[in-house]
């Protein structure tokens, strides 16, 4: 049995319920809760003010911290500029929302359309991107709390913005196994400024692979070159399932390498 090195979290949607009473019902067995913001509207789609004094209250009272899944529906990296600005607007304002909240980092998608694009597209997509940061990086106070998540195109392409605007990474090791990244070349890649890991289950047996699921679906070789990794990593892992069954089967399957894994 290995002792964790790192944080462990899981979502806020474990249980068909709102953010604070899932909270409520888990956040004592966990040093960080991703709390998911994947829409933006309707307004009341975002924690209210009085909701963010509740969820900071009970970090006090179940010690633990928070970090922010941004809305996945805006784009920051949109081919125009209005819809760039719309985005930019927005993630202020909820990243505002949150800023009496102990966040650790808000998670961003820097969204691509499919298919994989040209030499050429992935520099205007390069640039759009960058634009669009440059409309919301001087609003945050540390550009580092603001992490890029992995998503279906290679990590690589973004690396230069990391590099430039001084942000941080979500490494999402269950999207490089569904897409079929290598996990080991991100973490060469990024290094430290990994500083989120979302992990979930995926079942490449289906078409196409099924993901955010328990950790016990996944394939014995895939699960060790992930555990590999989290020996020694000392950010935050957090459980991306939405299902009570799926979270604790996940957590079983770590109980059999690491200590101090809760039981929900």
């Amino acid at each position: 049995m290995i002792q964790r090195t790192f944080r462990l979290g899981t979502t806020s949607f474990i249980y068909p319920d709102h953010i604070i009473p899932n909270v409520k019902k888990i956040g004592g067995g966990f040093d960080e809760i991703e709390l998911l913001v994947f829409e933006s509207k309707p307004e009341t789609a975002i924690p209210s003010r009085n909701d963010v004094k509740e969820l900071a209250q009970l970090s006090r009272d179940l010690d633990l911290t928070y970090n922010v899944h941004l809305p996945t529906d805006i784009n920051l990296s949109a081919s125009t500029a209005p819809v760039r600005r719309d985005a930019a607007d927005t993630l202020k304002h909820v990243i505002e929302r949150f800023s009496i909240a102990p966040v650790t980092s808000f998670t961003l998608h820097l969204e691509m359309d499919k298919p994989l694009p040209s030499t050429d597209s992935i520099k205007r997509w390069q640039n759009n991107a960058r634009q669009g940061l440059d409309l919301l990086i001087p609003h945050l106070k540390d550009p580092a709390t603001l992490s890029v998540e992995t998503l279906w195109y290679p990590p690589d392409f973004f690396k230069n913005l990391i590099d430039e605007f001084g942000l941080s990474v979500c490494g999402d090791l269950g999207h490089h196994i569904k897409y079929g990244y290598d996990v080991s070349r991100t973490f060469e890649l990024f290094g430290p400024k990994i500083n989120l890991i979302h992990l979930h289950g995926v079942d490449t047996r289906s078409a196409p692979p099924r993901a955010h699921i328990g950790l016990d679906r996944m394939a014995a070789g895939e699960f060790k070159k992930i555990i590999n990794h989290l020996k020694h990593y000392t950010g935050t892992v957090s459980l991306e399932v939405f299902k009570l069954a799926h979270l604790q089967s996940s957590l079983a399957a770590l109980a059999q390498i690491f200590r101090d894994i809760p039981c929900i």
